[in-house]
C-alpha cells in the first residue's frame, strides 16, 4: 500500500473493473453492401418539408395568439409599444379574431382530408 501526503491509495489490483471486451471484426476493403430499396435522399428532403396546408394552419395560429398576447398580457402597453386604449381594443377584438381563426384552421384541415380521399 503507497500512502501519500496522509491519503491512502488502494491497490491497483482492487481498482480494476473488468469489462466485457468488444469482439474486432477483421478488416475488410469492400464496402458493406447496401439494401437496393433504400430511399434516395430526394425523398428524404422532401418528407421534411412541411406542407402548405401546415403552413397555412401554423401561420393563423401564431396570428390569434398574437391578438390574445397583445390584448391580455400587458407588456405591450407596459414597454410603450401600445397604448392602453389600443390593449383595450384588441382585447375585444380578441374575442371575433380567435374563433374566426380557429374556423379557418379547421376548414383548412377538413380540405385538405377531402383532398387526400380523391
Amino acid at each position: 500500500m503507497l500512502a501519500i501526503a496522509g491519503t491512502c491509495a488502494i491497490p491497483s489490483a482492487h481498482l480494476r473493473a473488468r469489462r466485457p471486451r468488444r469482439r474486432r471484426l477483421p478488416p475488410s476493403a469492400k464496402k458493406p453492401d447496401l439494401p437496393e430499396a433504400a430511399p434516395p435522399a430526394k425523398n428524404f428532403i422532401s418528407r421534411l418539408v412541411p406542407s402548405k396546408s401546415l403552413l397555412a394552419r401554423a401561420s393563423v395560429t401564431v396570428f390569434a395568439l398574437g391578438f390574445v398576447d397583445a390584448g391580455y398580457s400587458g407588456d405591450w402597453s407596459r414597454i410603450g409599444a401600445v397604448s392602453r386604449e389600443t390593449e383595450e381594443v384588441l382585447k375585444a377584438a380578441a374575442y371575433v379574431v380567435v374563433p374566426l381563426c380557429v374556423f379557418l384552421i379547421i376548414s383548412l384541415s377538413s380540405d385538405r382530408g377531402a383532398s387526400d380521399g380523391d
